[in-house]
């Protein structure tokens, strides 16, 4: 019997080369697994004017995914600190929040949203609708406790992440909403202005818009610009 060398070595090295791929492909595989249970570090600016109670909140995020990383007083600009440090989460722990801090908050909320949880001794309803509205994801009254302190931050979390969802959702239903009536009013035009079926002007517009690589929308806008012009 006579052995063909080169073409069973030819073998072997490719039976070789397919192990170590597929091993490389389950360590790749392994690893990508280890990423994804990696839970990410969550950044602090917190605001409190007594250091023994930032200290304690301190302890009680010890060995979870919140990190202290800045403690800054009432009185420094809110807004120079958040520009500066870019927290993930801000936390302001003080008995009566000022105006300043509600403006500063409302900025924060309108150009920079980031989940806010504030520890407070003020009841007030009306007070607490204001901060509310101003962006706060979590506002809490009365004494801190250790045990409630991270439960309290991964509902703010929770609750921060779900609105600026329905944010984006609601924005882009508008966006389609404002682009369908584009549409619509370049159609009708189109309609009136060349005695088109409704059917014909759509497959105008959509030719225009592939033939120049523009959104559909885009091309409405064009049309009703020059179609009101004649």
């Amino acid at each position: 019997m006579v052995i063909k060398f080169g073409s069973w070595l030819a073998k072997v090295k490719l039976r070789k080369f397919i192990i170590m791929a597929w091993k490389d492909s389950l360590q790749y595989t392994s690893s990508l697994k280890q990423q994804k249970n990696v839970i990410p570090e969550l950044r602090i600016l917190l605001i409190d004017e007594n250091r023994q109670r930032a200290e304690s909140l301190t302890s009680a995020l010890n060995n979870s995914r919140y990190k202290i990383n800045h403690l800054a007083n009432p009185d420094m600009s809110l807004l120079k600190q958040v520009d500066e440090i870019q927290p993930d989460i801000i936390v302001i722990d003080i008995e009566s929040p000022s105006r300043d801090i509600l403006e500063s908050l409302s900025t924060i909320s309108h150009y920079n949203p980031k989940p806010i949880v504030m520890f407070s001794g003020e009841k007030d309803t009306d007070t607490i609708n204001q901060y509310i509205e101003s962006g706060v994801s979590a506002y809490v009254v009365g004494d801190l406790q250790a045990d409630r302190v991270k439960p309290i931050l991964d509902a703010a979390v929770a609750r921060f992440r779900e609105f600026q969802k329905l944010k984006v959702e609601l924005s882009d239903t508008k966006q389609q909403l404002a682009s369908r009536n584009l549409i619509d009013q370049a159609k009708r035009l189109l309609m009136k202005k060349r005695n088109l079926s409704e059917d014909d002007a759509f497959k105008a517009m959509r030719k225009t818009a592939m033939d120049t690589g523009q959104k559909l929308d885009d091309v409405a806008k064009t049309l009703i610009s020059f179609l009101n012009t004649i």
